[in-house]
């Protein structure tokens, strides 16, 4: 998909409507493709009470929606997957939670296994960017 900034925002809402815990959504992209716009997309639309921003220096940010909790994990800053070991993927999963990880390449095998995986790229129309939901195997 080709989308424009109202676009991905409008997709993210209708994904995060659509969303039923326990999942895990991978999002993938180069820097600046609108990761973390999608992230705070998702979460209007699974109406988190609270307004997601990026966890970069935090990795993980937590949000309630409901009796549903949601986790926004930011792996880029990761030198090494075994980084990701403290971040609390058992307990999130345990908890049956929704988890939305950036960059879960980085986290290697201590990434929970992906639901979903969406790869963000940049468009010829510096305006859009393509969205690629790429298989889970």
């Amino acid at each position: 998909m080709r989308l424009s900034a109202i676009e991905l925002s409008r997709f993210g809402e209708e994904l995060g409507a659509q969303l039923r815990a326990p999942a895990v959504i991978g999002l993938s992209g180069e820097l600046g493709t609108g990761k973390t716009t999608l992230v705070q997309a998702i979460c209007r639309g699974l109406r988190a009470t609270a307004r997601a921003t990026s966890p970069t220096y935090a990795l993980v940010h937590h949000y309630d929606a409901g009796d549903t909790a949601v986790y926004h994990v930011d792996c880029y800053r990761l030198r090494h997957p075994d980084e990701a070991r403290d971040l609390g993927f058992d307990d999130m999963v345990r908890e049956g939670a929704i988890i939305l990880i950036e960059w879960p390449g980085r986290a290697g095998s201590w990434a929970p296994p992906l639901d979903r995986h969406f790869q963000l790229s940049y468009d010829d129309d510096p305006d859009r960017r393509v969205v690629e939901e790429t298989v889970v195997v």
